[in-house]
């Protein structure tokens, strides 16, 4: 009887074992899928408005340039002036002189300033158009020494001034130092005249000096001064 009993226990658990099962399967097959989460509305950003395009046609127009406005014809185009009569001329001649004009001369003018010869080497016009940017600039003793542009000279800083233009001088020189300068007697086409108190030179047969024409301040003169007392040094193959 004992056996018996054991078994109808036995029995007993082992079915209890099985309904717990099949009610946990049965659990598993009612219970719903979990629902997925609505993503978020996605925020766009806000952008100006786009301007309001109206394309139009252009014709182009010949010769025209971008935003090209129209112009008034040149009146000087409308007049081309006398026709030649004759041939041109084959050009001047390069020797001597051409009538009473000797173009190896340069020409002072009444204002103090000069026009140099048509037939020159560069230093020399260089030197004569240095000069005429300072003529008729007031005397001032010890003025072109400090700088280059003074609002005065004295005679060796209107001289050295003209040379340095002409890549003759490196810096001002007084008119002592200047007795030793370039190379000895007169040149061709530059000659300076020097003593301890005082310079001036000529220039391709004109004067350049602070007291020309009897007038105080750098200028250039056709009349030569006496040259009593000076000595006479020119650049280097002027």
């Amino acid at each position: 009887m004992r056996r018996s009993l054991v078994l109808v226990l036995a029995a007993g658990l082992v079915a209890l074992a099985a309904g717990v099962l099949a009610l946990s399967a049965s659990g598993d097959e009612t219970s719903e899928a979990p629902r997925p989460v609505a993503a978020a509305p996605e925020t766009k950003s806000e952008l100006p408005p786009l301007p309001e395009l109206r394309p139009k046609v252009v014709e182009p127009v010949a010769g025209a340039g971008a935003g090209a406005t129209e112009v008034e014809s040149d009146p000087g185009l409308e007049d081309a002036g006398p026709k030649p009569t004759q041939a041109a001329s084959s050009g001047a001649r390069r020797r001597g002189s051409v009538g009473h004009t000797d173009i190896t001369k340069a020409t002072a003018l009444p204002n103090g300033i000069a026009l140099p010869p048509l037939e020159a080497p560069e230093e020399v016009k260089q030197i004569i158009e240095a000069g005429n940017i300072i003529a008729r600039s007031p005397y001032k003793w010890g003025g072109g020494h400090g700088k280059w542009l003074d609002d005065g000279y004295d005679c060796s800083g209107s001289v050295s001034f003209a040379l340095a233009a002409a890549g003759l001088l490196e810096g001002p020189l007084a008119s002592g130092p200047l007795m030793n300068w370039g190379e000895p007697g007169k040149g061709k086409w530059v000659t300076i005249y020097t003593h301890p108190g005082h310079v001036f030179m000529e220039v391709a047969g004109v004067l350049f000096d602070t007291s020309a024409a009897k007038a105080t301040g750098s200028r250039w003169a056709n009349t030569m001064r006496s040259t009593s007392g000076f000595v006479a040094r020119h650049p280097a193959g002027l």
